[in-house]
């Protein structure tokens, strides 16, 4: 009977249900862990050079040997090879195959390839030597150095190949530096002043008039003295050019064969094979470096995603500028002010609906208001000069932002009501006493102890903000982008601008990819970069709140 009054207290006090709900919370968290441990380890793996091996082929396969790097291995049945006409050796009834990344795209047509056991019965070896170009264009070159060009002549350094090859890789890094500071600073600048110039010769035809026409003279004689200085930009372009076209490297194949590259065309060289822990601990940082800084190459499976990176925070902090005040502003009307009837049911209903409404939607949405009507008539009053090209009429980072607080609005007047609510009646009345009026009981204490539910719910707004995707590709989000909405181009902050967004590049990446399996350690990595990126958002919103909390001793 003891017994049964205990279950019957432990059940009444609900303990099972408290088990039951933390066994749920935990297996919850180790799918999260496991999740994000499982991006983090494929995607860092990535950087890490990994040893060149040559394959020795049997007479069977066309080629004698092969170079590359193991990307991956399975078992396969060999009765599976034996339906596809392979010949498997008797008394195997399992054949080892191995995912070779064999580079040399410009040669082969393809970066990787399946090798089975049998094909490379004849031994697999790893030669010390074997080199690693990485180049601008057609992915990695493998093979060994045979010797070193200037200017069309074989030259004889004093110093092993490798290094002679990495000081003159030095070199072309300088001169890259030098062509980019031209390109994209001075020559942008230029282009922009053209760029005004022709705006503001559009702008003066359209007014017409006298005084327009000498102002139209002045333009000319301004682009006059443009065109001078990009023509000298252009001659400084062709000498560094010329510069850089100085050097090649003639490498071998596995099979001997030669190749000239022009060093222009290379943009690191190493011998995997032949580095110990610290130089691949070096070339390590270096590559994650270059990701996190660099623009992307290769249809986004090679170099750097900064410019995805510098997009996605700039959207989600500009989203945020939007949402809190709306949000709040909202959640203020509709706690404090507005009448609590049906009406205002029917508006909390409608809003907590919106939560849950697809957000291709709210894609559909900001391209047909905000870009084509919103933009579209700014564009008519106050841009005319641009027609037919549109300036704000057309996807850019503030209707991505604007659409991503629409968006996410509902999650900050939910979170914002339930924190007004928590506030005790007699903290407002006690206010009203003292001789304050309501807007100022309002603004001196109600909204400041209300500040961490409002953290809240920007905390959970950045959380979707940052990973949607859907509603960004019709209304700013772009595969690659010419330049950052942020430059030093006045006025600095473009708004209207197309710009690159993490959550789309890892879409882009991972099924829009002609390499699939080039660009699946990229989806890792960038995944992992935009899950940092969220943590650390989310982190800054959680500090500030737990401050305001500790100040206005309230609750979220």
């Amino acid at each position: 009977m003891t017994r049964q009054n205990q279950i019957k207290k432990s059940l009444a006090l609900g303990a099972p249900y408290v088990w039951l709900t933390s066994g749920a919370v935990a297996f919850c968290m180790i799918l999260v862990i496991g999740v994000i441990g499982l991006i983090t380890v494929r995607g860092a793996v990535h950087f890490w050079p990994k040893p060149v091996v040559m394959l020795n082929m049997t007479a069977e396969v066309a080629e004698e040997r092969v170079m590359g790097e193991i990307a991956g291995t399975e078992i396969i049945s060999a009765s599976i090879l034996k339906e596809a006409g392979i010949i498997v050796p008797e008394g195997l009834n399992s054949v080892e195959r191995l995912l070779v990344k064999i580079g040399n795209r410009k040669l082969n047509g393809i970066d990787f390839r399946w090798f089975n056991q049998t094909d490379y019965i004849a031994g697999m070896e790893i030669p010390s030597n074997a080199t690693v170009v990485e180049r601008e264009e057609w992915g990695n070159f493998y093979g060994f150095i045979n010797s070193i060009k200037e200017n069309g002549e074989v030259i004889q350094p004093k110093i092993p190949l490798l290094n002679e090859l990495n000081d003159r890789l030095s070199r072309r890094h300088l001169l890259v530096e030098e062509i980019r500071a031209i390109e994209n600073s001075a020559m942008r600048k230029l282009n922009a002043k053209v760029e005004q110039l022709r705006l503001e010769s559009r702008r003066l035809e359209l007014k017409g008039g006298t005084k327009n026409a000498q102002n139209q003279l002045s333009i000319e004689a301004q682009q006059i003295e443009i065109k001078k200085k990009y023509e000298l930009l252009n001659d400084k372009l062709s000498t560094l050019y010329k510069k850089i076209e100085r050097d090649q490297v003639e490498l071998l194949t596995g099979n001997g064969d030669a190749v000239l590259i022009d060093m222009k065309d290379i943009v690191r060289v190493y011998q995997p094979n032949n580095m110990g822990l610290g130089g691949k601990l070096g070339h390590y940082f270096e590559k994650v470096f270059e990701f996190v800084s660099e623009e992307p190459r290769e249809a986004n499976t090679e170099g750097g995603i900064f410019p995805a990176i510098f997009g996605t925070v700039v959207m989600v902090l500009l989203m945020s500028v939007f949402v809190t005040p709306f949000g709040v502003v909202a959640a203020v009307y509709l706690n404090e002010y507005a009448r609590q009837g049906a009406l205002t049911r029917a508006v909390r209903i409608a809003v907590n609906n919106l939560a849950g409404v697809p957000s291709v939607v709210y894609g559909v949405f900001g391209l047909g208001f905000f870009v084509y009507f919103v933009g579209g008539s700014i564009d008519d009053l106050f841009f005319p000069e641009f027609a037919p090209a549109p300036k704000f009429g057309t996807p850019g980072l503030i209707w991505s932002s604007l659409t991503l607080a629409i968006l996410t609005v509902p999650v900050v007047i939910v979170s914002t009501e339930e924190g007004l609510r928590r506030i005790p009646r007699n903290v407002r009345e006690g206010s009203l006493a003292l001789g304050a009026t309501k807007a100022e009981t309002l603004i001196r204490t109600v909204l400041p102890m209300a500040t961490p539910a409002m953290m809240t719910g920007l905390i959970l707004a950045v959380a979707r903000a940052a990973g949607e995707v859907a509603p960004l590709m019709m209304v700013g989000v772009v595969k690659l982008a010419p330049s950052l909405p942020i430059d030093g181009t006045f006025p600095f902050f473009h708004m209207e601008r197309k710009f690159m967004h993490m959550g789309f590049h890892i879409y882009d990446v991972g099924f829009q990819s002609p390499n699939v399996e080039a660009a699946r350690p990229l989806v890792y990595a960038t995944s992992f970069l935009l899950i940092i990126i969220i943590i650390s958002l989310n982190m800054t919103a959680i500090t500030v709140r737990n401050h305001l909390r500790d100040k206005y001793n309230a609750t979220d």
